[in-house]
Parts: structure tokens; C-alpha cells; sequence
């Protein structure tokens, strides 16, 4: 009789184990600074935030410096009390927010419509109810994450469609003072501009404000 193979009953737990050790070691990516005046919710959040791989850089109870040891560590993630001495949750969200810093996550007490309100126009990504559990932390957390990434996206795209725009506003304007001064035809000016952007291994914006300085004619 062929005898049946024998399954090795730790296959599943180490695929798990690696499992777990990718994620953990992909969260571990995220630092944060938490910010909370009461001390046993701060070790509460700290710990919890620990056990799910994030690394806390550092903690206060006071909304001030948890702007400056937010602007000082640049942090993934802050994550702030609404209600602190020194400087409201909210406050100290505004000015991170500003900077473009991190996203922030507040922690409020209370789940009123006019606090959830509140919360967004300073800024928060997102926001957690007291008492915290951790079901909802880590899912507060990476919306806010996933939101800062598409805000940085959208700004560097409409950065590089600002640039773009004003390249052609300047090549355009070269091209004019080409066709005055030199007697080009558009398509002339504008394949001087190519080449000498090609020769000078420049770009075309540059080249073209040489031609606007006048440090640069056919």
C-alpha cells in the first residue's frame, strides 16, 4: 500500500510568518509623532502603534511642540488630540497641514457633525473617536496616508502643468523678439531656439530667456 505523504505542519505558519514579517516590515516604513496630553492614552496609542510595526519618533503632551517636533522629524504621520494645553489639535493641524509636512489624524472625544467639520478645514485626513480601538486605528491611519499621497500627486502634476505653461509663454515670447529683431519666420525662431537648447544641452525655457535677456541672437 502506497503510504500518503505526511504534511508538514509548519508550511502554513511559516508562509504566515513571512506574511506577517512583509507587512510588518512595509509599516515599519511609517514613522509617526503622537501628540496627547492625557499620559496613559498617549503609552496606550504608543504601544498599540507599536504592535502593528509603525515607529512612534517621538511624543508630547503639548500641541506646540508637537509642531516642532513635527517639523523637526518630518514625520509619515502625526497624530493629534484636539483638546492639549499650548496649542489645540486643531491649531497645531492647520500649521502642519501648511507646511505640506505630514498628514495628521486627530483624536477627538466627541463625534459631533461640527467637530468632524472642524477637523477637516484644519486639515485632518482623517479622525479617531476616544476610546480608540485598535480596529479603527490602523484603518484611520492609512486613509489618511493613502489621501497625503494622492494631495502631493495632484500637486505635482499640477506643478509640472504650471511649468509647462509658462515654457511656452517664455518661447513664445522669445520667439516674438526673434522674428523683430532677426527677421525669423515662427518656424525659424522656434528651430533656433531647439538647436541651441540641443547644443547647450540647456532647456528650452532657459534658452529662451537668454534670447528675453538679449545674451543670446542667431
Amino acid at each position: 500500500m502506497r503510504s500518503r505523504r505526511s504534511r508538514d505542519p509548519t508550511r502554513r505558519t511559516s508562509r504566515s510568518s513571512v506574511r506577517g514579517a512583509g507587512n510588518r516590515r512595509r509599516l515599519m516604513a511609517t514613522r509617526v509623532v503622537i501628540a496627547e496630553d492625557e499620559a496613559i492614552i498617549r503609552l496606550d496609542l504608543r504601544e498599540t502603534l507599536e504592535e502593528e510595526g509603525y515607529v512612534v519618533v517621538a511624543e508630547t503632551g503639548r500641541g506646540d511642540k508637537a509642531v516642532e517636533l513635527i517639523r523637526e522629524h518630518k514625520p509619515d504621520l502625526a497624530i493629534l488630540d484636539i483638546k492639549m494645553p499650548g496649542l489645540d489639535g486643531l491649531q497645531a493641524s492647520r500649521l502642519i497641514s501648511a507646511d505640506k509636512i505630514c498628514p495628521v489624524v486627530l483624536l477627538t472625544a466627541f463625534s459631533q457633525r461640527e467637530i468632524v467639520e472642524q477637523a477637516r478645514d484644519a486639515g485632518a485626513l482623517a479622525y479617531i473617536v476616544k476610546p480608540f480601538q485598535k480596529s479603527d486605528l490602523v484603518p484611520a491611519i492609512e486613509v489618511a496616508l493613502g489621501r497625503f499621497r494622492e494631495m502631493q500627486l495632484l500637486a505635482s502634476e499640477v506643478g509640472a502643468l504650471e511649468e509647462q505653461l509658462e515654457t511656452r509663454k517664455l518661447i513664445d515670447r522669445a520667439k516674438g523678439v526673434l522674428i523683430d529683431k532677426s527677421g525669423l519666420s515662427e518656424s525659424d525662431a522656434y528651430a533656433f531656439i531647439q538647436r541651441s537648447a540641443m547644443s547647450e544641452r540647456a532647456r528650452m525655457k532657459d534658452i529662451a530667456e537668454q534670447i528675453l535677456a538679449g545674451t543670446l541672437m542667431p
